[in-house]
């Protein structure tokens, strides 16, 4: 944890709010970067993901200690949004045909947008996507070589670490699977291999 702490304290900006999602909410990295606003509850403190591996859908928990920035970054978000209502932003192409105004909605707004904007291939219009999941990878990087950590880190391994880190706390399995989004509980048990701290319950008498 203290590893994971360093290194997020290496990253800044938007790419450090997207690297401590990934790792307080255990997700993908193409789960992160697809977030819409909508799939952000601060009231519940839970963050919803749709359409993740299998496109199944689920929820997890937001931790507390990001909800400050989040809220500043979408205030930020909010004037982006305003500035892009008409063109409205990319949206599953079956959904287009059903609410074609859908994506001027707020709700539907990306968490993280990109800097520019491109050609939606289906709708033919210039909008604003989401960010591409490089520019995190190169962060990460980047802030691994900085810690120097010593290990191969990349934005997959928050998302391994969120799970053991969890699993080393006391949470059960099943729960575990759930937030993780895995259709079989044996893809969870292989953090029962990784999270070792301290496995055997029991205090050494060196320790006293």
């Amino acid at each position: 944890m203290d590893e994971v702490h360093r290194l997020l304290g290496q990253i800044k900006g938007t790419h450090h709010l997207m690297a401590a999602l990934v790792y307080g909410c255990g997700l993908r990295l193409m789960e992160c970067v697809r977030l819409r606003v909508k799939h952000v509850d601060m009231e519940r403190g839970v963050l919803m993901v749709r359409g993740g591996k299998g496109d199944k859908d689920r929820a997890t928990v937001l931790p507390e200690c990001v909800r400050g920035d989040l809220a500043t970054h979408m205030e930020r978000l909010r004037v982006l949004h305003e500035r892009d209502r008409a063109a409205g932003v990319w949206l599953p192409d079956a959904l287009e045909r059903k609410y074609p105004h859908a994506g001027e909605q707020w709700c539907w707004q990306w968490l993280f947008p990109s800097r520019s904007l491109s050609m939606d291939p289906m709708a033919h219009k210039v909008r604003r996507w989401h960010v591409t999941p490089n520019a995190l990878q190169k962060q990460v990087a980047a802030a691994t070589r900085a810690v120097d950590i010593g290990k191969r880190v990349t934005v997959h391994t928050l998302r391994h670490s969120f799970a053991a880190h969890l699993l080393e706390k006391g949470t059960d399995i099943r729960t575990i699977q759930e937030l993780l989004g895995h259709s079989n509980v044996q893809t969870t048990m292989i953090y029962t291999h990784v999270a070792k701290k301290n496995i055997l319950g029991v205090r050494s008498p060196l320790d006293g």
